[in-house]
């Protein structure tokens, strides 16, 4: 049976999934990026698992410093994931205006997260395209235990399925 490309991306668009900011470091360069490939993949230890497209920025960052964090935004404030899908500007404190500061990892964790998680990567696996990157929480915060998660539904991005661009 052949698939066509069209029904892959749009059945692949109906999972659910949450949108967060993936917040990385490697040095003294920060990044923040839009994701919504983020699940939890073990509970003892506590393992959560990211994909990351192999020619992001992020990618490259999570490689080099060994964890990122994962910031939960609010469904009311979508806006801003729209911001970090390209790289990140850091400036004075902040990724591309938004406060962040540097995590019990270095990773940047952004002020404004209901809930954050930082993460050490455990293991890495390339799949192809993206790098499954799973990383045990070694800190972890609420901002705002009320605020619903965004999810993509929220959004009208969508992300997924076959190959069509690139991603931050």
């Amino acid at each position: 049976m052949d698939l066509e490309d069209e029904l892959i991306n749009r059945v692949t668009w109906k999972i659910p999934n949450a949108l967060v900011l993936v917040g990385s470091r490697s040095g003294d360069e920060r990044n923040g990026m839009t994701t919504s490939w983020v699940t939890q993949l073990s509970m003892e230890p506590v393992i959560i698992g990211i994909g990351v497209d192999n020619t992001a920025v992020t990618h490259r960052l999570i490689t080099a410093g060994g964890a990122f964090s994962i910031n939960l935004w609010s469904a009311e404030d979508t806006r801003t994931f729209v911001k970090f899908s390209k790289p990140a500007t850091y400036e004075q404190s902040a990724l591309n205006g938004r406060a962040v500061r540097d995590g019990t990892t270095g990773v940047p964790v952004f002020e404004e997260a209901i809930a954050w998680m930082e993460c050490e990567v455990r293991q890495a696996v390339d799949f192809g395209t993206h790098t499954l990157f799973a990383g045990e929480i070694v800190a972890a915060g609420i901002g705002d235990d009320e605020t619903r998660a965004a999810a993509m539904s929220d959004t009208r991005m969508k992300y997924g399925g076959v190959k069509r661009g690139g991603h931050g």
